[in-house]
């Protein structure tokens, strides 16, 4: 388990280390807008002593250029939780209904691989077990980048999928669900006290599609945290060694996440707040039939392009939400 103080000591001293380097960085960002306001007001100045019509669209371009620089800093300063700098780690299971279940996880996860693309963020698969037809039952995967998990952590909730099923012969309507967990990756420099003890560690032959190529040795590793009942695993590495420390990453990304879970009760028991904060909470829906439509429940921002939705378009979901919980 974590030791005694150890989210008051270290993360405490993590928060205020980020927090003076996003400082630093925003004041930077700031100074870089202030210039370049200076040089619009130039540029509309000139345009206007020369009575030079062709100065507009320069002066057009360049306001424009300014308002998206300042709606990515109002976006970064939403971004101020301790962990929100941090990589982020990602796992999705299926929900009830077997492959149409399966194959939406398939299809969320090309969704945040698309979405991590466009940001020139890396992906990596951590762990995944394949769907038993099709589609995919779980997955574990990582998500590196400035601020990934300041973004994805909107993310976490139940997403519910409508559509005509691709595997209903009958060309009936289904609906279909998803579990998607985010976790901030725990920095290396961070110690997370763990008991040997208080871990069963088991290996077992990594799954595979078969052939020649499948792994003929003991190589994943599951890990469970006694004390909690909480469980990782990892196959996706050659070697047990690397899968172990993968896993055990998982393990200390979850106990982290579990401390913020219990400082986010305490805080809502003492604000009195009402809310649900249950695992299973229906965040989002994608509707394919009869009508194309993504809504967010919680904000209430919608989409009808559902295919540019699934390609990653998902930042105004992002930023509406951290624009919600900024202004709590």
């Amino acid at each position: 388990m974590a030791k005694p103080g150890f989210w008051d000591d270290q993360a405490r001293a993590q928060e205020v280390a980020q927090t003076v380097t996003n400082l630093k960085e925003r004041i930077e960002i700031f100074n870089d807008l202030f210039s370049a306001l200076e040089d619009l007001e130039v540029l509309l100045d000139l345009g206007e002593e020369e009575d030079d019509g062709s100065l507009a669209g320069e002066a057009e371009a360049a306001l424009k250029d300014l308002r998206k620089r300042v709606s990515d800093l109002e976006l970064q300063v939403m971004l101020s939780g301790p962990y929100d700098g941090s990589n982020a780690i990602i796992s999705m299971h299926a929900g009830a209904g077997g492959t149409e279940a399966q194959d939406w996880v398939q299809m969320l996860l090309r969704m945040y691989t698309r979405w991590a693309e466009n940001r020139r963020f890396k992906v990596t698969i951590m762990d995944l077990l394949p769907g038993d037809e099709a589609g995919v039952k779980s997955v574990t995967f990582g998500v590196a980048g400035k601020n990934a998990y300041g973004y994805l952590k909107s993310e976490k909730g139940v997403h519910r999928l409508v559509r005509i099923s691709p595997f209903d012969a009958a060309g009936r309507r289904h609906t279909s669900f998803a579990s998607v967990d985010v976790l901030p990756e725990v920095q290396d420099d961070l110690e997370v006290e763990i008991n040997p003890e208080d871990l069963k560690i088991d290996t077992y032959r990594s799954g595979g599609a078969g052939g020649q190529h499948v792994n003929k040795t003991d190589s994943a590793v599951r890990i469970t945290h006694l004390p909690t009942g909480i469980v990782v695993q990892c196959q996706n590495e050659r070697s047990q060694l690397s899968n172990r420390n993968t896993a055990m990453k998982l393990l200390k990304a979850k106990l982290i996440d579990l401390e913020m879970q219990k400082r986010e009760s305490e805080l809502a028991e003492m604000r009195g707040d009402q809310q649900d904060i249950a695992w299973g909470s229906q965040i989002r829906s994608y509707v394919f039939h009869p009508y194309s439509l993504v809504k967010d429940h919680r904000t209430g921002v919608e989409m009808g392009n559902v295919e540019a939705v699934m390609d990653g378009d998902i930042d105004d979901f992002i930023t509406a939400y951290l624009t919600k919980q900024a202004h709590k």
